[in-house]
């Protein structure tokens, strides 16, 4: 609400606001909301654990329990069973973003339970999450960006990881009004896979690829059927 405000009292500022709708938007030309289709991308994630699974269990460690949050896991469970109706998917939350030993005491103790791949979707705190496959030999999931790369100590641990390109959105929004004008404001942009801001990464030449050429195409195949509306996958924002 204080952002709306704010956005009213310069109505020839733009803004672009990240990750969140923005209240009243449809009043705010000045204001253009970008959300990530992430549980579109965590479909695609899920559906990767479920087939490097050994155990028949896969995880999931959330920062917080909230719409965003559960918008990623709700995604990720949907593609653990598209990949396998028998898998079992356990869950938990930090309730923090920023304590890595609080992840790891959530991933330990959904590794006791069977999870041999667990998704990290805690910010700071899926560190933690990192150094408990490490400790005991699981497979992980990075979120947001590459981990494979911007946490290459635990790259033999990290299979993939569902990446949001933020930047990139914003860049090309910023250069899309700078070249010619465009500005779509007023309105929540949800950045989804059709549009590439929302993928699935695996490193570059140097990672170690633990996900077979195999299940990348198998997994290629599941980003194209979502892209044509053959798969719908729920969410959880209003």
């Amino acid at each position: 609400r204080q952002m709306c405000i704010r956005d009213r009292e310069y109505p020839d500022t733009k803004f672009i606001w990240v990750d969140n709708p923005a209240e009243g938007i449809e009043d705010l030309p000045n204001v253009l909301s970008i959300l990530y289709a992430q549980n579109e991308g965590s479909f695609l994630a899920g559906y990767i654990a479920a087939n490097m699974s050994e155990t028949g269990v896969v995880g999931a460690v959330g920062g917080e329990d909230n719409d965003t949050i559960n918008d990623f896991l709700v995604g990720y469970t949907e593609g653990a069973q598209y990949a396998n109706p028998d898998i079992k998917v356990v869950t938990n939350y930090a309730n923090t973003y920023e304590d890595p030993a609080k992840g790891k005491e959530c991933a330990l103790a959904l590794n006791s339970q069977g999870a041999d791949v667990i998704f990290a979707v805690a910010g700071n705190t899926g560190n933690g999450v990192f150094a408990a496959a490490k400790e005991k030999g699981f497979f992980v999931v990075g979120v947001d960006q590459d981990q494979k790369i911007s946490a290459p100590e635990y790259d033999e641990q990290i299979i993939c990881s569902m990446k949001k390109e933020v930047g990139t959105s914003i860049y090309d929004t910023v250069k899309a009004f700078i070249e010619d004008g465009t500005w779509d404001g007023g309105k929540i942009w949800t950045a989804d896979m059709a549009t590439g801001y929302v993928s699935i990464a695996y490193g570059n030449e140097d990672s170690a690829q633990q996900v077979s050429e195999e299940l990348r195409t198998a997994t290629d195949d599941i980003k194209n059927k979502i892209v044509a509306g053959e798969i719908t996958v729920s969410t959880t924002r209003q």
